[in-house]
């Protein structure tokens, strides 16, 4: 289909790519699965029991069409949130609400500011739509607000992407520094602020919303610390001019009536999100000490995954990845040096753990063997 003269000259120019390679893939590449999954920053200790009985409940109507509004799930994000429904967007996760932004405001030739290893699926949209990609580099492992800023204001950026948390280090940034950036945000250009990992952050991350400044959108998860990445449920929040605009080009019915019932379920029982958060914490730590103990450096995470410092460069951690994995445990490393000197371990219950730190000293030595030759 690449030569296919029917394709736009543009699609024709693209490869035919995903921005990740799934575990499944990698499961029937091999023919064996994973004993452990830790590289796609799911939560593992699962969604509320609520949701379960949210789902089944709503099994009953899955042949109908969905509410395309979804507008029993919005509106009770906009009262945990303290705003008006008009503030909020949904759409089938984050992902997809990056997609139909960058089609609402990148043509062909706009410029787009992002950070050198950031998450790769919001560079995957901009090229499909025609943007050009500025991306700057990360500094003392996060991303540099000031830099950030700075590359928007030499090329007249439309969008700048910007993730606090970060994804793939893990690090954060206050919300004094946050509160900065939006401030600073050039006149015709708008802020993505993905806080897909807002919930296993410090207290002192975000700043308060303001749905008055149309300066920049936040776009937050269920995927994360709510336990529903197959679910596929996201969300935007900004001005209503910037969120309803996304009514224009979007798939109305791109959330399932099990995936809105599962949001409102989800969201309703705060007391689970807190329980699980703190597994999560609790996970972060032990991840942490297993690569101490074996000579690796954790970075401090604010999300529910820890980046470990391999402490050599981008092939060894690689060859580190590829012992895991060649032993069964799914993780993940960042794609851009020098972030690709490190590997990353999404948190889980205790059993997934124990794979990991069962395979990590024969990973270890296998990769230090490969690097000596």
């Amino acid at each position: 289909m690449t030569n296919d003269p029917r394709l736009t000259p543009l699609a024709a120019s693209l490869p035919a790519t995903v921005p990740f390679v799934g575990p499944e893939t990698q499961e029937r590449a091999t023919g064996t699965p994973f004993t452990a999954r830790l590289g796609a920053n799911e939560n593992g200790f699962g969604p509320s029991p609520k949701v379960f009985d949210a789902i089944a409940a709503a099994a009953n109507d899955a042949w109908k069409y969905p509410d395309p509004e979804n507008h029993d799930l919005c509106t009770a994000l906009a009262a945990h949130l303290d705003i008006t429904p008009d503030n909020v967007m949904i759409d089938a996760g984050i992902d997809t609400l990056l997609g139909v932004l960058t089609r609402l405001l990148i043509g062909p030739g706009d410029h787009v500011v992002t950070s050198a290893g950031a998450y790769p699926t919001f560079n995957y949209h901009v090229a499909g739509f025609g943007g050009t990609l500025h991306a700057v580099p990360y500094r003392d492992d996060r991303e540099d607000p000031a830099a950030l800023i700075a590359m928007a204001n030499e090329v007249s950026a439309k969008l700048i992407y910007f993730a606090n948390p970060d994804n793939p280090m893990g690090t954060h940034h206050d919300a004094a520094t946050v509160t900065g950036m939006i401030t600073s945000v050039p006149d015709g250009c708008l802020l993505i602020l993905d806080e897909a990992y807002l919930e296993t952050a410090p207290k002192g991350t975000a700043p308060p919303i303001d749905v008055t400044d149309s300066r920049v959108i936040r776009m937050r998860t269920f995927s994360k610390a709510y336990g529903l990445a197959g679910a596929r449920i996201g969300y935007a929040i900004g001005h209503a001019d910037v969120t309803q605009a996304f009514n224009k080009v979007r798939n109305h019915f791109g959330m399932s009536r099990l995936s809105q019932a599962a949001g409102r379920a989800a969201l309703a029982d705060q007391t689970y999100l807190h329980d699980v958060t703190e597994k999560i914490a609790q996970s972060r730590d032990r991840i942490s000490q297993i690569a101490k103990d074996h000579g690796l450096l954790p970075l401090p995470s604010a999300t529910n995954f820890v980046t470990i410092d391999c402490r050599q460069d981008g092939v060894f951690a690689k060859a580190v990845l590829d012992g895991l994995i060649a032993r069964g445990i799914f993780v993940r490393m960042p794609g851009v040096a020098p972030l690709n000197r490190c590997i990353r371990i999404s948190c889980g219950p205790d059993p997934q753990i124990d794979a990991f730190a069962a395979a990590l000293p024969g990973a270890l030595a296998d990769a230090q063997e490969t690097h000596r030759r």
